[in-house]
């Protein structure tokens, strides 16, 4: 059913299941990626190796970005009945996901003056000692990304489609922007310990020692592509960059198939996202239907259970 009423809305929108379940995931994957940062730090201290205690440090960047995803969540929950926030506090999620993106790119920085530092410098590795961690972080890795995958199918059983009127059900992709930045988070210490434990089997087997930082170089330009695209994405978001989204050309044709008997048009259109598949309509139109109300415009477009609040005005054409 459509929903018109703005408080009603925010009621029962104001912190579904997923978030929940995205919460409760991003809080755990912190405590794992943190107890596996000090297994690395101490090994990498007690092995002399630098490549240990660097993806260590490393490690512990992440766990910091992960725990601000899961403060985010937090946050979003606890203010959600706060009648400050307009629209409700789905944007604390976007916000904390695109912090955890411009703290991702720091990351980036770091990995890049370690390698470089690296190959300047070379250091002696304690391959075996090494290869183990590694591999241990890898296994940590991939458990830390089956959890966050498990609450982001999750996320995506509570998206919203279009409703039963032939208007493509579920075309609109939306995800969890600060699930996915943690995923992120997770994916790319993933590839840095592929990475290291292949530039350590290289070292090991056939003396490639410059192997080490090259591939962290490679891992940081990987994990930077990653963020730049999370920044775009959340980036869109935050600033209300929706007017290129497929539901404003949707309302654009409704108007103009029920409008075109009274010629009623467009005068001005703003569209913008309140949750993550849902959207807030601003919408003014010009008509020579001295009957038109905007309850009859909302029944208009009712069909797209997407658009849960709009603020409609009209004016009316004077007959000469």
């Amino acid at each position: 059913m459509h929903t018109h009423d703005l408080a009603k809305w925010r009621h029962d929108h104001r912190f579904d299941s997923g978030n929940i379940a995205g919460e409760r995931s991003t809080l755990l994957v912190m405590w794992i990626t943190a107890g596996m940062m000090l297994v690395e730090i101490a090994a990498g201290w007690f092995y002399n190796s630098m490549a240990l205690l660097a993806d260590g440090f490393h490690m512990s960047s992440h766990a910091v970005a992960i725990g601000l995803s899961a403060f985010a969540y937090a946050a979003a929950r606890r203010h959600a009945n706060d009648p400050r926030y307009a629209f409700g506090t789905w944007k604390i999620e976007v916000l904390g996901g695109f912090a955890s993106a411009i703290f991702l790119l720091g990351v980036v920085a770091l990995m890049v003056y370690g390698s470089i530092e690296r190959l300047i410098k070379p250091e002696p590795i304690r391959y075996e000692e090494a290869m183990l961690i590694a591999v241990l972080g890898l296994f940590v890795n991939l458990v830390s990304a089956r959890i966050l995958g498990a609450a982001h199918h999750h996320d995506h059983g509570h998206e919203y489609g279009h409703g039963p009127h032939g208007h493509h059900d579920g075309h609109h992709h939306h995800h969890d922007l600060n699930l996915k930045s943690a995923y992120l988070h997770v994916i790319a210490d993933a590839a840095t310990s592929v990475a290291a434990i292949a530039a350590l089997a290289g070292g090991w087997l056939f003396g490639w020692s410059w192997l080490d930082p090259v591939m962290g170089i490679a891992g940081a330009a990987v994990v930077a592509f990653w963020a730049k695209g999370l920044i775009a994405e959340t980036s869109k978001v935050l600033l209300d960059r929706e007017m290129d989204h497929p539901v404003v050309d949707e309302i654009r044709e409704v108007i103009a198939e029920q409008g075109a008997s009274t010629e009623t048009v467009i005068a001005d259109l703003h569209v913008w996202r309140v949750g993550k598949a849902t959207y807030s309509c601003a919408l003014s139109l010009v008509t020579h239907d001295d009957l038109l109300t905007p309850k009859h415009v909302r029944e208009w477009l009712s069909i797209h259970e997407e658009i849960v609040h709009t603020t409609i005005e009209i004016h009316r054409c004077v007959s000469t």
